[in-house]
């Protein structure tokens, strides 16, 4: 009898494949970030730059419902629109692949097709830490000090749980549009999204009508929780979903992921046919 190789493909499981999978994709995605760190870079210009002009330019104007200091109540929503904003890097890569053949030549590779999603998952989360740390070492440079402890671990949670949720959007957007110019364009879409919303101004300082669209905007619950985790100027209002900001900050990304996942993964298994 011929011995039997305990190395190969054989000695595992479709499990030991799949994270293998996962973590070769994982691998490409930081390998790109590390040839071009100008996307990061780019990616955290704009917010960067509004942290600057809402901060100085406009902060002595604004005001924060029951008192307190504007960048305080700024840098939290800050730390949320650089999540959300997280979703069109995600489609235009996803995007990139596509057109360029990239996913093609995964489809052609004894691989699991769920691993090119998830992947692209991982990769996108260990980037939004490394955006967020950027993030907080700009705020704190701008003066913020938010309260230490489980609180701050459990609000940097919170956001990557939003930042989690929204990647499968970018990845459905992407396997949706037709080149990177069209992804570029998502940006139209997320500008309204977070400026209806309470990242830079309280809901209750804005129209009736246009305050209860922005307290419902999944953005404004993280925002508002994380700012009560920070121990920052919360700004809340009498509405059920602000008095709840905590609760609904764990419950907006799941609906999120239990929509926008299957429609990635279907998606994907469509371009596979």
């Amino acid at each position: 009898m011929s011995a039997v190789d305990l190395t190969g493909p054989a000695a595992h499981g479709r499990t030991y494949w799949l994270f293998a999978d996962v973590w070769n994709i994982v691998r490409r995605g930081l390998t790109h970030y590390q040839r071009q760190p100008v996307n990061i870079a780019w990616q955290l210009g704009f917010p960067i730059l509004s942290v600057l002009l809402y901060g100085y330019v406009f902060g002595s104007a604004m005001k924060v419902p029951g008192g307190g200091d504007y960048k305080d109540f700024l840098m939290p929503g800050m730390f949320v629109m650089t999540m959300a904003f997280g979703f069109i890097n995600t489609a235009t890569l996803v995007v990139y692949d596509s057109t360029k053949g990239v996913i093609d030549r995964f489809r052609s590779m004894p691989m699991a097709s769920s691993a090119v999603v998830a992947g692209r998952g991982v990769t996108d989360l260990i980037a939004a830490c490394a955006e967020l740390a950027i993030m907080m070492l700009t705020a704190f440079a701008m003066g913020w000090r938010p309260d230490a402890g489980l609180g701050f671990l459990a609000a940097f949670g919170l956001l990557l749980w939003l930042r989690f949720a929204l990647i499968w959007i970018g990845v459905w957007l992407g396997l949706l549009v037709p080149n990177p110019e069209a992804a570029g364009g998502l940006f139209a879409v997320a500008f309204p999204l977070t400026m209806i919303s309470s990242i830079f101004v309280a809901p209750q300082l804005m129209p009736d009508w246009l305050g209860a669209v922005a307290a419902w905007n999944p953005i404004s619950s993280t925002a508002a929780a994380t700012r009560e985790l920070f121990g920052t100027p919360v700004g809340g209002g009498d509405s059920w979903v602000e008095e709840h900001a905590l609760l609904m900050a764990g419950v907006w990304p799941v609906v999120l992921t239990v929509i926008f996942l299957p429609l990635a993964v279907r998606r994907f298994q469509k371009l596979s046919r």
